[in-house]
């Protein structure tokens, strides 16, 4: 089976080599431009990537442009930012291709003290607790790295064009009685900083979104 994998990106020309080259057989990788000012397009297309670029900027909105340019039946999203490795994409497609998950979450594991800044840790920690409490679903991290059907991602009907959207789609997956799973894969260093976890005010901006998609979608 064939699976697109959504890449949002922004100014990530040094890592998507090692993404991109790193792509399992069978993954077609989206490469969703959300305004990059250095060669991310260029290199994304010379190794043979799709290309879609996003006008408006937001984490949610190159997700969702992605999904929507997407064609085959799983859909997967990851950073592009070389901090999750392709080679482990199985592991959250392939509970659902086997039908024993609807949604599948990489549940992040530092495999470096780098790799996870202790804010960002502590943050996350915190919202999966959350999501645990509100929906039943044995979460640890809301990972970046994760898998569904296009048919079912595109019902939930996500409205969130910012850093709410991967938390958005967890809330209506639940409300929508889809079962949702996780699996461990590495957390590496990124390529580059962060614009979330590498400052507490991108941090803080995320928490921002997350709140308010919480209280929308009450």
């Amino acid at each position: 089976m064939e699976i697109d994998v959504v890449l949002p990106c922004l100014d990530e020309e040094a890592a998507l080599p090692w993404v991109l080259e790193r792509m399992p057989a069978g993954c077609r990788p989206i490469v969703v431009d959300n305004g990059s000012s250095d060669d991310s397009v260029k290199i994304a297309t010379g190794l043979g990537a799709r290309v879609i670029v996003e006008p408006r900027r937001g984490f949610g909105a190159a997700c969702h442009a992605g999904l929507l340019a997407a064609t085959s039946d799983i859909v997967a999203f990851m950073d592009a930012d070389a901090s999750l490795d392709p080679r482990q994409l199985s592991r959250v497609t392939g509970p659902v291709e086997a039908g024993d998950a609807d949604l599948m979450l990489g549940r992040r594991i530092a495999r470096s003290a780098g790799a996870w800044p202790p804010h960002a840790r502590a943050a996350n920690a915190l919202l999966a607790h959350r999501l645990r409490r509100r929906t039943g679903a044995a979460l640890h991290d809301l990972g970046p790295m994760r898998a569904a059907r296009r048919t079912g991602l595109i019902a939930l009907a996500l409205r969130d064009r910012r850093f709410g959207y991967p938390l958005e789609m967890v809330l209506r997956a639940a409300a929508a009685g889809l079962r949702i799973g996780e699996a461990e894969v590495d957390y590496l260093p990124r390529a580059g900083r962060s614009k979330v976890t590498g400052t507490v005010r991108g941090t803080v901006r995320a928490i921002g979104d997350m709140r308010r998609v919480i209280r929308e979608t009450a």
